[in-house]
């Protein structure tokens, strides 16, 4: 399994890539970055876009659909008794044993004129909160692929 420099190394690969960081969320410290970086300041970068993280990761509102279209981790206002697992709408899914749970929110995409910003939220065996960033130049990258690229990425990334 790739280490986080094997696979920043792996992600300025993807056409078009002018950067990328592994970050860890809750912090906004970077765990790694490679390539070019948004206004010479790593740690303004990696905070920012850390910030943006959190906003999506802990909204609610892209809290994931469970089996039958039912909300997962997420209160509905009805109080059946039952406890499904979910955690306020940070992780969604899963069986409610803490098993096979994923992030409710995968991918954040920003377009802009010029880039694409692309964040993928890395799944760990711990509660890390560490999510990918790819900075794509608009002109020469796809951001179908770099998402596939990204996913790939993360599901071979050897977090200990």
């Amino acid at each position: 399994m790739p280490g986080i420099d094997e696979c920043l190394l792996e992600a300025m690969t993807v056409n078009g890539a002018r950067g990328a960081a592994l970050i860890e969320w809750t912090s906004g410290l970077a765990l790694g970055m490679a390539g070019e970086v948004r206004d010479e300041d790593p740690e303004a970068t990696a905070a920012e876009t850390a910030e943006l993280a959190r906003m999506a990761a802990e909204q609610r509102a892209f809290a994931a659909l469970g089996p039958g279209g039912g909300k997962s981790g997420a209160d509905d206002g009805a109080d059946n008794g039952t406890d499904d697992g979910g955690d306020g709408g940070t992780n969604g899914g899963g069986n409610g044993d803490g098993r096979d749970r994923e992030p409710a929110v995968e991918d954040v995409i920003i377009t802009t004129r010029t880039c694409y910003h692309l964040l993928r939220f890395v799944d760990t065996a711990f509660d890390s909160g560490v999510f990918f960033y790819l900075w794509l130049d608009r002109r020469e990258g796809n951001l179908a692929l770099a998402r596939l690229r990204l996913r790939d990425l993360c599901r071979g990334l050897a977090l200990l």
